[in-house]
């Protein structure tokens, strides 16, 4: 049996460094779950189907089930640990938690950072923008009514809006 080989890898994950020795085929949502004890992304289906473990990576959401941790050396990371100031939930979060948005939360954290990429892109989405979006995300508890309903407040509230 051949060992596996190692790489050492630093990312940036929500503005902090993490620097972990990986084996070249761990996935980056295993390296934040057991490397960097980041467990809010979730790995749903393994192949990148349900959007459960959708992270930002420089800005953009991919599928950290199916990135290895070694791509993604030197760049940034954004996951849900790293959308609230604290104890002070994002305009996003907050709608959420107001809109009943959320039931089981295993798809939550994935939801929430395909609308960050969505909101960061455009400012005024509209509710087809926004299904669109999620059309990437599974939810099996909700039927997406309370998670559009929670985007299209969030949009207002960023916006500044009552």
């Amino acid at each position: 049996m051949m060992d596996s080989e190692q790489r050492t890898v630093t990312i940036l994950v929500n503005g902090e460094t993490h620097t972990a020795d990986v084996d070249v085929r761990l996935t980056l949502a295993d390296c934040l779950r057991h490397r960097f004890r980041l467990t809010g992304t979730h790995v749903g289906c393994e192949h990148g189907v349900c959007g459960a473990c959708t992270v930002l990576l420089d800005g953009q959401t991919v599928r950290s089930c199916l990135m290895l941790a070694v791509q993604a050396e030197g760049r940034a990371i954004s996951t849900i640990e790293g959308l609230a100031d604290g104890d002070e939930l994002n305009p996003l979060q907050q709608a959420f938690k107001d809109h009943h948005g959320l039931q089981c939360g295993f798809c939550t954290p994935g939801v929430l950072m395909t609308l960050t990429e969505l909101m960061a892109e455009n400012s005024n989405p509209s509710e087809h923008d926004i299904r669109v979006a999620l059309s990437g995300n599974i939810c099996r508890c909700t039927g997406y009514q309370g998670i559009v309903a929670a985007a299209l407040d969030a949009v207002t509230r960023m916006r500044g809006q009552p």
